[in-house]
């Protein structure tokens, strides 16, 4: 018996999907693709992973040069999900890992080697090339179920927040209003929070408390949120 000893690998690639908030509103960050395919129309940040380099290096780099982010400045970085599909790219069979990274305040840096880099709505998102629209859409749907396991929301907000911003924050990324009283009482049972000595002014308003997470790194909820 013969057996075909060609093998032809996929290309690897890496993306990332970088979120924040703005004025209450879940962001994502996109490049202007440079080159075909798809010149000219909106995607991920992402390329080509080299020899040598673990796909989380080649993130950072690609990351740094195409839309001027480091990947330093983002409070929580996870590996999202592998996406495999063969005909995801015109050029070949192409396997994208992809990151998911989360931050306050993000500004990208632009230089003559970025990409055009900005950040637009998650609702109000261009035609994106490959398949950039489900792999956010899927980010999506992590983030939503992340929040609820985990205290991940911090890394969208200040140090020090309002109970009122905080449930913006929730509110942005379920897509929903949430009953006020309910979400405070459900929160604050969770002990992931505290009560600081400073407050917020805001207009007329009677200033309210600001409080802070306890933990400024990524833990797992005792119970669910939801």
């Amino acid at each position: 018996m013969k057996y075909n000893n060609e093998y032809v690998p996929p290309i690897l690639t890496t993306d990332s999907v970088i979120m924040q908030l703005i004025d209450n509103e879940l962001f994502v960050l996109l490049i202007e693709r440079s080159n075909e395919p798809f010149m000219g129309m909106y995607a991920l940040p992402g390329g080509y992973n080299a020899s040598g380099e673990t796909t989380r290096d080649a993130m950072g780099k690609i990351l740094r040069t195409k839309a001027g982010v480091n990947v330093g400045s983002l409070k929580i970085v996870e590996q999202l999900y592998t996406f495999d599909t063969v005909a995801r790219d015109p050029r070949g069979h192409a396997v994208s890992v992809v990151y998911m990274g989360l931050g306050k305040d993000i500004a990208p840096k632009i230089s003559n080697i970025t990409q055009k880099p900005q950040f637009f709505g998650i609702n109000s998102l261009p035609k994106m090339a490959y398949d950039h629209d489900k792999i956010i859409k899927y980010a999506l749907e992590r983030l939503q179920s992340k929040i609820t396991y985990t205290n991940a929301v911090f890394a969208l907000l200040d140090p020090m927040f309002t109970l009122s911003q905080l449930q913006a924050a929730y509110e942005a990324i379920f897509g929903r209003l949430l009953d006020k009283r309910n979400f405070r009482k459900k929160f604050l049972k969770l002990g992931l929070i505290a009560e600081t000595k400073e407050f917020h002014k805001d207009g007329a308003h009677r200033p309210a408390r600001l409080f802070r997470f306890k933990s400024k790194s990524l833990e797992a909820l005792s119970r669910s949120f939801d």
